[in-house]
């Protein structure tokens, strides 16, 4: 079977290591087309050895994309295109219809309850949206939580599946070693307090509001990861607050690390933590929150599908919690207070791994070309 996969974008992002991890487990003939921006993502994936082509598409209304599209899904005789993200959607979808490609698959990663990848989920976006999900064969959720979302935006449940974001589970488990190395290179002392973030740095995940809670608490300290354009205002909120000295900002992280890659990995950074929060109050999975987990951390947050569509025993060492400064604060104080030993590898992290998340994206391709699902264990 050979798949071309199409993506709005390939700079560092949650969907798009996504894209990249599930390349790595796939067991077929892939290759790669990202609208624009083929950065620090399309490196790895063409390390990888899978082929990526930039279509260099200028903004939303760059029409004469959808032709350039077609011709490559039509040169690449695939037998089915998958999309990712919603610009890639709508183009990727048409394209392969223009292209006499049937059968496409689409991963909604980023449907919120009131945003698409930071678009307001207004009703010109649901009807371009919908308009392009009905040429596909099917729309894939990453979590029930998006599957929701979706059957209420309109997208039939019959063309919905669910088939879970994951993580290299193993990759992820704590190293003494690591948080020691770790540590030292971002000039972290060994007994110091880590309060740990990961994700965009935008207004819309509250990064501010940890900053402010780690700032009333002296003892602790602020090691964000990811890059964004809110970062010079956290800065400014540190400052403020007085506790500029006791944030750090390491930017953004690929993961997995190309080979050659400078930095401590994103695996190292959650070694070198004591405790994780994540503030963001719409998420579509929260896989931030899953990699912590599988890195024996204590982890907060305000939202996330991937644990509260679990049964409750599944990730012990996670806890929803309000995001208002003296709320948070107080969590971190308990936290600093209990000191708790690294956790063992919760139910949640094991049901998370890449590999199962692989074949049963395996088993829908199979069923989408050859109407017969290969068995998905």
């Amino acid at each position: 079977m050979k798949v071309l996969h199409v993506i709005t974008g390939l700079g560092i992002g949650g969907a798009e290591q996504q894209l990249r991890l599930l390349l790595r487990h796939l067991p077929l003939r892939s290759e790669v087309v990202t609208l624009t921006n083929p950065g620090a993502v399309a490196a790895g994936i063409e390390a990888d050895g899978t082929p990526v082509t930039h279509l260099g598409m200028t903004g939303n209304r760059d029409l004469g994309a959808l032709p350039r599209l077609a011709r490559i899904v039509r040169r690449g005789r695939y037998d089915l295109v998958h999309t990712h993200l919603y610009r890639a959607c709508v183009y990727g979808r048409t394209a392969a219809r223009l292209a006499g490609v049937r059968r496409v698959i689409a991963t909604e990663h980023s449907l919120g309850e009131t945003q698409i990848e930071g678009r307001p989920l207004s009703a010109g976006t649901r009807a371009l949206y919908l308009a392009s999900e009905r040429l596909g064969t099917a729309t894939v959720a990453v979590s029930p939580s998006v599957a929701r979302r979706l059957a209420d935006w309109g997208v039939p449940p019959d063309r919905i599946r669910t088939v879970p974001n994951g993580i290299e589970t193993d990759r992820f488990a704590f190293d003494a070693r690591a948080r020691h190395r770790t540590r030292g290179l971002l000039g972290l002392p060994e007994d110091a307090y880590v309060v740990g973030g990961v994700g965009r740095l935008a207004p819309g995940k509250r990064f501010d509001r940890l900053v402010r809670a780690v700032a009333s608490v002296p003892e602790a300290r602020l090691l964000l990861v990811g890059e964004g354009e809110h970062r010079a205002e956290l800065l400014r909120t540190a400052r403020a607050s007085g506790a500029a000295d006791r944030v750090l900002l390491v930017g953004a992280c690929e993961d997995p690390p190309t080979a050659g890659s400078s930095g401590p990995s994103l695996p190292e950074l959650l070694s070198a933590m004591d405790a994780f929060v994540s503030t963001s109050p719409d998420e579509t999975f929260g896989l931030a929150v899953v990699e912590a987990l599988a890195a024996g951390l204590p982890v907060r947050y305000a939202a996330c599908p991937a644990i509260e569509d679990l049964p409750p025993d599944a990730a012990p060492g996670a806890r929803r919690i309000g995001t208002s400064t003296s709320e948070l604060a107080a969590e971190l104080r308990g936290i600093r207070d209990a000191r708790p030993a690294r956790l063992p590898l919760p139910a949640a992290a094991r049901r998370y791994d890449i590999a199962h998340s692989a074949r049963q994206l395996m088993s829908l391709y199979d069923q989408a070309v050859h109407g017969t699902p290969s068995p998905a264990k």
